[in-house]
């Protein structure tokens, strides 16, 4: 059981020297972050020092002050919640071990129980040290993005781009070392307890190290759940009563629910994505490790070959931190046309960069033998693989990755034509915008998922189930690079924020919202990363529990859908993902309506809130509480119904009806997520394209008496605008909350069948507590009669006509009936004047029929 210290000690040393290089990036990005100081008056530039002297040096002062005011408000306030939740996510650990250890024992014995179980708390732990890190590095850096916006162009997009960036990659780097490190800190610690170097030795140990994906997982549920009702709650409250009901600026320091809403995009967006992430690596990672140990040539091979799925991302960790100074350093942000642009060069340079470092990895590392009908290659299962497949594997995933965040990007950036459309519907109201948008989410749901098919066929075909975990680590194998535009986006929404809130000049904030709406669409490209690879972990889990199921079977396993029990399972696991999101986004509506009445409370009883500029302030802990209460409570039964939901099957019908759980629950998952989270970017979107004056000439000329006595038109007291905020209301929840939840339940569910997969095959031989009321050879015969049956009406011959005039005659009389119905219509309808197209309808790519679309398109034109 000891480990090796031969040729592949190269392979240890590659992934603990990489870990080591993630953290310490890490610390010197954050050490960059730590030189702005909190201190607008050193920033400001000629326009703004002006202003000052107007207002007298006191002005500056003031702000300094409010800065600092707000930021240790948003601190405490993200503090206060993580805490709150880590005590509950603390004492879920302590008592999940426990039933890990009495359950496992049962069917595996105490050893296996308890190395499970102790996996299981490293990862949980790891997973909450994770989301703290990133919430920390977020609230640290939000003001000091604040600060470095107020210095002249370009020197501010330059300086407020940096600081955000490098917060993400703090988090980014950070969360990748230490993944690693300790998932491999764990292996070693465990390895020598099992015969490692035979393929049965190698399974129990990969076995026990599935319980890290489980605790990295069980918390990111939480967090996700819980950060995501806390930000939405807020966002929502505070956008209805504030900005819809009083006309009140987004983030107005007037407005109750402003702390709690920024509060929410750190705990919310950046701690509960950076554990979903994790649990992703963790997941994807352990899933790699079991179904290769299940290769006997892999195991030949030796400790590298096993470990070729963290060397990966190991090399990622080094690609990324080379991409990064190219956003920072070597082509930096100089003006608001560069953000986007900046961005995705930083997908399409890590992804070039990792390309041949993962090909000289399998080259190294994985086996090259003869072994009965497999020359040059290794086996898995029953399919002869190779190291050349096995790169294409990762390229497939690595590439994919790239090709659903740009699909994601067209659907959601205000740049192209579909947010456009959502915008130009809000002139009929915000109905139209809403179905716009649920429109074009579920069409942006079909290219990802042919890719996503794509990439499971043919890394199916090169390398089997091994193939597809290692699909999934190709697409998160840049994810430092991918957290870090993930986080930068919260970070500039909290500056602008701060921006309003401190009263700074205007161009600091029209500099954050830039920076936002960019981070609006990298945000939902990093959310097709994050849906892409979760659909990828939980198809590669399920390969695991396949795979442990065939190895307790001694052979082969065929998943039949045929079979009742596995038709039912695959029902019920489609049907899941609707009642769980149904669940969440209740839970947030419920806060939601709780923050309008405290909200509407605090203006009822203080009337000098809504009046502009008036210095009182109002009671922002109240709704922080709200906020706070309302997630820890809300986010308990929706991950009951995750993780109780395949244990339950798995223990009552075996592990058939399982099979088909896991099976429905991805498929259903993935589409469900995919349209959640692109109808609430684009609404999000389509909101900030009107605020921006895109579709002021449109307002000027529909709603005239928005247009005050300067000939400017005032857009957001407009009906378009208000309309746009509605759909952006709705979709906040879909978006940040339902959406990017179902990642987890994939992989949740998935990792879960894995880990009591033992529990389940010694219920019954893995029948369930069914097999006791049904009898084995009853189960046979009913699903003999039931193929039987199938075939026999497969093959039962269809009559044909003597002739074709039967056919012939149906044919007529149907386009006669037809014909005649229409014509009669057509007889009895009143004459129909002849109008141009409605406005809905006309596309602003394609203008057709009404005189006000030309001109909104050559506002547009002029714009871009």
């Amino acid at each position: 059981g000891a480990l090796p210290v031969g040729p592949t000690i190269g392979a240890e040393s590659l992934i603990i020297i990489t870990g080591l290089i993630g953290i310490f990036f890490a610390l010197f990005l954050h050490r960059r972050v730590a030189a702005v100081r909190l201190d607008v008056a050193q920033e400001e530039d000629e326009t703004m020092m002006m202003s000052v002297k107007e207002a007298g040096q006191n002005q500056t002062f003031e702000q300094n002050e409010r800065l600092r005011e707000l930021y240790a408000a948003i601190s405490n306030g993200a503090n206060s919640f993580l805490f709150s939740e880590y005590k509950l996510c603390t004492v879920f650990v302590v008592f999940l071990a426990g039933v890990i250890v009495g359950l496992v024992s049962w069917s595996s014995g105490r050893e296996t129980a308890i190395f499970t179980a102790t996996s299981f708390v490293v990862g949980a732990l790891t997973s909450m040290l994770s989301g703290y890190i990133g919430m920390r590095v977020a609230v640290f850096s939000n003001a000091r993005c604040t600060v470095g916006a107020v210095k002249p162009a370009p020197h501010g997009w330059t300086e407020s781009f940096n600081t955000a960036f490098r917060a993400g990659g703090v988090m980014g780097f950070s969360l990748c070392g230490l993944a690693l490190l300790c998932l491999y800190a764990l292996v070693v610690f465990l390895a020598p307890s099992f015969s490692w170097g035979t393929t049965a030795g190698a399974m129990k140990l990969f076995d026990c190290i599935a319980g890290f994906g489980l605790g990295g997982s069980a918390v990111a549920m939480f967090g996700r759940v819980g950060g995501g009702i806390y930000t939405k709650a807020a966002d929502v409250g505070a956008d209805l009563a504030g900005k819809v009901v009083e006309d009140l600026p987004e983030d107005d320091p007037h407005n109750p629910g402003t702390i709690a809403d920024n509060v929410g995009d750190n705990v919310g967006d950046v701690a509960g994505m950076g554990s979903d992430l994790f649990g992703s690596f963790g997941e994807a990672s352990c899933a790699a490790l079991l179904v290769g140990a299940s290769s006997p040539m892999i195991v030949a091979a030796g400790w590298g070959a096993l470990m070729f799925p963290l060397t990966v991302s190991g090399v990622g960790i080094v690609v990324c931190l080379i991409t990064n100074f190219v956003a920072t350093d070597l082509s930096p942000v100089r003006k608001e046309a560069d953000i986007e642009r900046v961005l995705k060069t930083q997908l399409l340079v890590s992804s070039l960069l990792m390309t041949p470092c993962v090909y000289g990895l399998a080259v190294a590392l994985l086996p090259s033998a003869t072994c009965g009908g497999c020359t040059g290659g290794f086996y898995i299962g029953s399919i002869c693989s190779s190291r050349i497949n096995a790169f294409l594997c990762v390229a497939f995933g690595l590439w994919g990755g790239c090709l659903i965040g740009f699909v994601t990007e067209y659907y959601t950036s205000f740049s192209y034509s579909p947010v456009k459309e959502v915008a130009n519907a809000c002139r009929t109201g915000a109905a139209t915008n809403i179905i716009y948008g649920l429109a074009l989410g579920y069409k942006s749901a079909i290219v990802p998922v042919f890719l996503l098919s794509l990439i499971v066929y043919g890394a199916h075909t090169l390398a089997g189930f091994y193939g597809i975990a290692l699909a999934a680590l190709g697409m998160l194998s840049t994810l430092a690079t991918c957290l870090a535009i993930d986080v930068y986006g919260p970070v500039c929404d909290n500056a602008g924020g701060i921006a309003e809130m401190c009263e700074l000049h205007p161009s600091v904030r029209e500099k954050t919202d830039a920076l936002d709406a960019a981070g609006n669409t990298t945000a939902a490209i990093g959310k097709g990363f994050a849906i892409g690879s979760a659909c990828l972990v939980g198809l590669a889990l399920f390969g695991a529990f396949v795979t442990r199921l065939e190895d307790a079977a001694g052979g082969d396993l065929h998943v039949d859908l045929l079979d009742p029990i596995t038709f039912a399972g695959l029902l019920v696991g489609a049907m899941l993902p609707y009642w769980f999101s149904a669940m969440t986004m209740k839970s947030v509506g419920m806060a939601a309506n709780a923050m309008v009445i405290e909200i509407k409370r605090q203006f009822d009883a203080n009337p000098n809130l809504l009046i502009p500029n008036h210095p009182d302030r109002p009671d922002y802990d109240t709704c922080i509480k709200i906020s706070t209460d309302a997630s820890l409570q809300e986010m308990i039964a929706p991950g009951a119904l995750v993780m109780l939901s395949p244990v339950l099957c798995g223990v009552c019908f075996g592990t058939r009806c399982v099979t088909g759980l896991l099976a429905g629950a991805i498929a259903s998952s993935v589409q469900m997520a995919i349209s959640s989270s692109n109808t609430g970017g684009a609404w999000d979107n389509a909101k900030k394209y009107i605020s921006k004056g895109a579709m002021d000439a449109v307002i000027g000329e529909e709603e005239p008496e928005t247009v005050d006595n300067t000939g400017k038109v005032q857009t957001k007291k407009s009906q378009i605008f208000k309309a746009a905020v509605t759909g952006d209301t709705v979709g906040d929840p879909l978006k940040d909350t339902s959406g990017p939840a179902l990642n987890i339940m994939m992989k949740l569910m998935a990792i879960i069948s894995v880990v009591f997969a033992p529990l389940f095959l010694a219920i019954k031989d893995g029948d369930g507590l069914l097999g006791f009321v049904v009898h084995d050879k009853d189960v046979a015969a009913a699903h003999d009669a039931v193929v039987a049956a199938t075939r026999r009406l497969a093959q039962v011959p269809v009559a044909s006509p003597a002739g074709g005039g039967e056919l012939v005659a149906m044919a007529f009389g149907l386009v006669v009936g037809v014909g005649g119905v229409l014509a009669v219509q057509r007889a009895t309808a009143p004459p129909r004047a002849k109008a141009a197209k409605p406005a809905l309808v006309c596309r602003a790519a394609k203008v057709e029929g009404t005189p006000v679309e030309p001109r909104l398109l050559a506002h547009t034109a002029s714009l871009a």
